[in-house]
Formats: C-alpha cells, sequence, structure tokens
C-alpha cells in the first residue's frame, strides 16, 4: 500500500477574511473561497521590516488587510507569499 499527499495550494486570488494568531507563530487563515490555511511568520522574525513580529504581543494583532494579513506599523504578506509557502488545513492523504 503506497500513501501520498496531494498538497493543494491556497490560489493567491483567495482573500483572507479572517486570522487566528496562533502561540507557535503560525496563523490559521481563512479565505474568501472557504479555504482554510496555516502560514508560519517564524521565518521573518529577523528580516527588515518583519522584525516587530518577533513579539507575540504584536504579532497576535494581526488582521485581514486588503485580502492579505496586515498589522498595525505596515507590516503585510502578500497573496502570492501566502499561496505559496501557506499550508492548507485538511490536506488529502491517499
Amino acid at each position: 500500500m503506497t500513501r501520498s499527499s496531494t498538497k493543494t495550494s491556497i490560489p493567491a486570488t483567495s482573500k483572507v477574511v479572517r486570522v487566528e494568531p496562533r502561540a507557535d507563530a503560525t496563523q490559521l487563515l481563512s479565505f474568501d473561497g472557504g479555504e482554510q490555511g496555516m502560514f508560519d511568520v517564524s521565518p521573518y522574525f529577523d528580516k527588515g521590516i518583519f522584525t516587530g513580529l518577533g513579539d507575540p504581543n504584536y504579532l497576535g494583532q494581526a488582521r485581514p488587510f486588503f485580502g492579505t494579513v496586515g498589522w498595525p506599523h505596515g507590516q503585510d504578506f502578500s497573496a502570492d507569499t501566502l499561496s505559496l509557502e501557506g499550508q492548507p488545513v485538511g490536506e488529502t492523504v491517499l
């Protein structure tokens, strides 16, 4: 018996409608097409404008922002980044 997983991606045209920050620096994102995905913010903690996201209190202030995810001081992730690096919730395992 062979097991394989089929990774589907979140379409870059999907718009974020809900953000649920998690204690482990991931965020559960809900999209307008009904998809959900997890996005790990931690790889960005030491990168330029994103360094402030290392503060758990600030990281928790994430909100939907023009269809993507944004924070009060102007940090945001593009729809392409969320699509390419996000992990869909509920991957199909055959």
